[in-house]
């Protein structure tokens, strides 16, 4: 693959970090759905954005059929309508995936406004499939869920590629 100049060389992901990052966003989504805002619709949806960013980086390890069982998992939390957030993922991931060769060629501030169509759509499928089945409207705050998770998107590559931008064996004549 021909890099963009000035792109840093990066270590293969651990499959550990890759999947204890998914736990941990899961977590942190139940977290925070169980807190201080309960489930308020404005609310970023963590596990969505770490499902794309590693739908984007690493699409053999992490795709649809993740994002579809991690769907299930937070529709089990939430107790509603079963299978709700997992077609929210999928079709956030199929995306993801579709998008995800083209997606690295940018900006990481160019990538946030490009994953935002998407964070969108996965939130329309939400609210959709809420409506359909005799839900009420959640509110025009809803529209500020994907605009915050597309502003994650720089914070989540930082922290997410951060492992692997260490050099494996550092030595002060080799400053990779």
């Amino acid at each position: 693959m021909i890099m963009r100049p000035g792109q840093q060389l990066l270590l293969p992901a651990n499959p550990l970090f890759v999947w204890g990052s998914l736990v941990g966003a899961l977590l942190l989504n139940m977290v925070q759905n169980m807190g201080l805002w309960g489930r308020a619709a404005w609310t970023p949806d963590l596990l969505a954005v770490a499902l794309v960013f590693w739908t984007v980086h690493q699409p053999l390890r992490v795709s649809i059929g993740v994002a579809f069982v991690c769907g299930l998992l937070m529709d089990v939390h939430h107790g509603g309508l079963l299978g709700q957030h997992a077609l929210a993922y999928t079709v956030l991931s199929f995306l993801a995936v579709a998008m995800h060769r083209r997606l690295l060629w940018f900006t990481v501030p160019s990538q946030a406004a490009q994953v935002l169509p998407l964070f969108v759509a996965a939130h329309a499928v939400e609210v959709l499939l809420q409506l359909l089945v005799g839900g009420n409207f959640p509110g025009w705050w809803m529209l500020l869920a994907p605009l915050l998770e597309a502003l994650l998107w720089p914070l989540a590559s930082v922290v997410l590629l951060l492992p692997q931008r260490r050099a494996p064996d550092p030595d002060a004549n080799r400053p990779l």
